[in-house]
């Protein structure tokens, strides 16, 4: 009891100063000094697109998102066959399995007949040798 006690309050020594580790870490971020913010063009550096140089970025970035897009449902397509042949991989391997015990089965039950069925005959030929 009192070695769980001691082990205890050597973990409470360990978190205290973890978390005084902790708070210090953090304080020392907070003392950094801040980025700069880069400043905005001037009105004389502003550019001006014109209407065909618009629509070309529209149109190369409509023609990369349908890349983006054809690329995503190709590979979700892969995905659902890889997801349909596995789970059909698993439903031919227990089908098997289920061929395999009921052919165990048959064999079983066909011993057992045959056993029986000599079993039976024995019986009667020492019934029939002992009567008189």
């Amino acid at each position: 009891m009192q070695k769980g006690k001691l082990r205890l309050k050597s973990y409470e020594k360990i978190l205290s100063i973890v978390m005084l580790l902790i708070f210090l870490i953090q304080s020392q971020g907070f003392a950094m000094p801040l980025t700069e913010q880069q400043q905005n063009l001037n009105e004389e550096e502003t550019r001006f697109y014109t209407d065909l140089e618009i629509e070309i970025l529209i149109d190369e970035i409509s023609e990369a998102a349908l890349e983006a897009i054809e690329q995503a449902a190709g590979e979700a397509a892969r995905a659902a066959v890889l997801s349909m042949l596995e789970r059909e991989a698993i439903t031919l391997r227990e089908n098997q399995r289920l061929r395999t015990e009921a052919e165990a089965l048959r064999r079983n039950r066909l011993l057992i007949g045959v056993l029986s069925f000599i079993g039976g005959l024995i019986t009667g030929v020492v019934i029939k040798n002992h009567l008189p």
